[in-house]
């Protein structure tokens, strides 16, 4: 291999001609079925979170009609049971933590100048494995047969004795299959950074959003296992009468809050880092500026990783747990602001030191950091016992969750929408109607759960259904469902201004923010086999450190090759064979399905199902033989 060559990509129409050979895709259903590029899958990802996203949102609106009006009978007390749970679960499992690994599957490889993902298959098989969990559940739902004991399943309220029936054992395993994808993704992400970055690309040198998604994907791997461990335990209580969280045959309830939690609260980090990297390629491009202090923003990083493990109990204060325990918690709690806070006053230095370009990306950036300093306020009080003893588990708990997720995560998931969509689609969203977007859904959101703390405050408890009149409470409510109905509106807008560009966009060009990351370094959207030559990094801005971008031969022309390098300093290392497309990741995802479906109603099902699953593994893994085409290209 040579590095260091000043080739021109598109010098090299004999090259191109090669690569989309070896790298091209089937079409028509078949290349549905079997596709295993990193971006197919990760458009599929996108889109499929989104609708889900845009479902949790309708019955948050229902929810919010309902609780419009006191003594409201527009819903009745069960379907409102399943509403919030189905809104929560939704929001959590299956928009929150899909949506921004699937971004990663897109922006990952190219950001570290490789062709495709490290694991292809593993990919697809994450992607078929989250569709199918998601379709379940909805399913059930829909049949009346939704959980209805929240996003969070406390026992004994899930528990055989208070929830009959297959709702709960529904739930439990939607947890099992978004989880599956959630692993999967996440060892693939460690993978993908740790070794197939672009030569010369140090750890000192990569963008900020792979440090954020090296992070989130440790913390998925060490987290996951968590609630998977709890689902099972309460699954077996459930269908084989084990008695893990039966205090009457020596289990304990708390088991289920200390697992679930040890899980739940490094989740919200898993949901809030990734859009911490986000604002940072975000800030740095219409700032035209480098991000101030980069080691300190890395540190942060890692820091808000690490203590993130460290906060669960704060969600157990009433639990009755021994109070010196308590302040370790609660000077943790305190304690993660301060990484947070060191990267939001590098990201306004970073502005105020710039030339900033105020675009609707920017704008969804510092709508975030007005909403997520007034979430983290609020956080922060809730991390005294006392006052969160005073309002567990009424409104305000409900505002601050929103005002640190929505605001947190949300809001910079949209500015990264309006940012990457060239890249992915080769448009220009419409900025006009952008600016709309953000400012009907900056004050909507203010107007729907601000409210929520008053509320908080006057006592009204969560997931109720209805409320007697002359409580103090009527008012409120309505605001914050007028609150709601703009966020509709602003979604509204969203949809429709992706669909208009989708078709009669304004041409965005290769990179339209004049960017310093390797995703802009391709054309957009980005050809098959992403780049025509591996470029080679010589700066922590590669675009900006001068008019060429050097780039590097030597990765084969006649079948799939990735280029792995060092961990530390990025130096080419070896070279990696990448899979091509197959059906086996979707059957082996529809056997995983079958396993998990079944395991709802009968326990031997796991050992029944685990034979298709085998038997798919095996295909999935055999050594296939090159074509003919292959090997008549390789010994030409």
């Amino acid at each position: 291999m040579t590095a260091g060559q000043d080739l021109e990509p598109l010098e090299d129409e004999a090259l191109r001609e090669r690569l989309e050979r070896v790298w091209a895709h089937p079409t028509g259903w078949r290349g549905v079925l079997t596709a295993v590029d990193h971006k197919v899958i990760a458009r599929r990802y996108i889109a499929t979170a989104f609708v889900f996203f845009f479902l949790a949102g309708v019955l948050a609106l229902l929810m919010r009609a309902q609780l419009a009006r006191p003594e409201s009978h527009l819903i009745g007390p069960d379907r409102y049971n399943q509403l919030f749970s189905m809104h929560g679960t939704t929001m959590m499992f299956l928009f929150a933590v899909p949506v921004m690994e699937a971004i990663a599957v897109y922006l990952v490889p190219l950001m570290c100048g490789a062709r495709n993902i490290c694991f292809p298959r593993l990919n697809a098989y994450g992607y078929w494995v989250y569709l199918f969990g998601g379709i379940m559940i909805w399913i059930a739902f829909a049949m009346n047969v939704g959980p209805e004991t929240g996003w969070f399943s406390y026992v004994p309220l899930a528990g055989p004795e208070f929830s009959p029936g297959k709702r709960t054992d529904f739930w439990a395993q939607m947890v099992t299959f978004t989880e599956v994808a959630a692993l999967a993704v996440a060892v693939q992400l460690v993978a993908q950074i740790l070794k197939q970055r672009a030569p010369g690309m140090t750890l000192s040198r990569m963008p900020l959003f792979l440090w954020s998604m090296l992070v989130t994907a440790f913390m998925v791997i060490f987290a996951m296992p968590a609630v998977m461990v709890a689902t099972t335990f309460l699954i077996t209580d459930r269908l084989v009468g084990t008695q893990f969280y039966n205090p009457a045959e020596g289990g304990d309830p708390l088991l289920w809050q200390h697992l679930f939690w040890f899980f739940g609260h490094p989740e919200v980090y898993i949901i809030f880092i990734p859009a911490l990297g986000m604002v940072s390629q975000i800030v740095a491009a219409f700032s035209r500026r480098t991000i101030l202090a980069y080691p300190a923003m890395v540190l942060a990083l890692l820091a808000n990783g690490f203590l993130a493990f460290g906060l669960w109990v704060h969600h157990m204060f009433a639990t009755g747990l021994p109070r010196l325990g308590d302040s370790f918690y609660t000077s943790a709690s305190m304690m993660i602001a301060i990484p947070s806070g060191l990267q939001i006053f590098a990201w306004i230095a970073t502005i105020w030191d710039g030339k900033p370009r105020f675009k609707t990306p920017l704008l969804f950036v510092i709508g975030f950091i007005v909403i997520f300093v007034l979430g983290g306020l609020t956080g922060v009080m809730l991390a005294s016992v006392p006052l969160d003893l005073q309002v567990h588990d009424t409104y305000f708990v409900v505002a601050h969750f929103h005002y640190v997720l929505i605001g947190g995560a949300v809001f910079p998931l949209f500015g990264a929408i309006y940012y990457w969509f060239p890249k992915i689609t080769g448009r220009l969203l419409d900025e006009r109607a952008g600016v709309w977007n953000f400012w009907t859904f900056f004050v909507g959101f203010n107007v729907a759960f601000f409210p929520m703390h008053i509320l908080g405050l006057l006592g009204m408890p969560r997931r109720v259904y209805t409320y007697k009149a002359g409580l103090g409470w009527e008012v409120w409510n309505l605001i914050s469902s007028l609150g709601a109905v703009l966020i509709a509106v602003s979604m509204l807008i969203f949809i429709i201004n992706v669909l208009v560009s989708l078709r009669r966009g304004k041409v965005a060009g290769d990179n339209p923010w004049e960017a310093s990351s390797l995703e802009w370094a391709t054309s957009s959207p980005p050809p098959i086999y992403n780049f025509l030559r591996i470029p080679v990094v010589t700066g922590r801005e590669p675009l900006w450190e001068g008019d060429k971008l050097p780039v590097m031969s030597g990765l084969g022309e006649t079948e799939r090759e990735s280029l792995c390098v060092s961990i530390v300093e990025a130096e080419p290392d070896i070279r990696q064979k990448s899979a091509p497309p197959t059906v086996w990741p979707l059957l082996a995802a529809i056997a995983t399905t079958v396993l998990f479906i079944g395991s709802i109603f009968h326990e031997w099902a796991v050992v029944w199902g685990a034979i298709p699953v085998a038997i798919t593994l095996c295909g999935w893994f055999w050594p296939g033989r090159p074509t003919r085409k292959a090997l008549k290209e390789r010994s030409a």
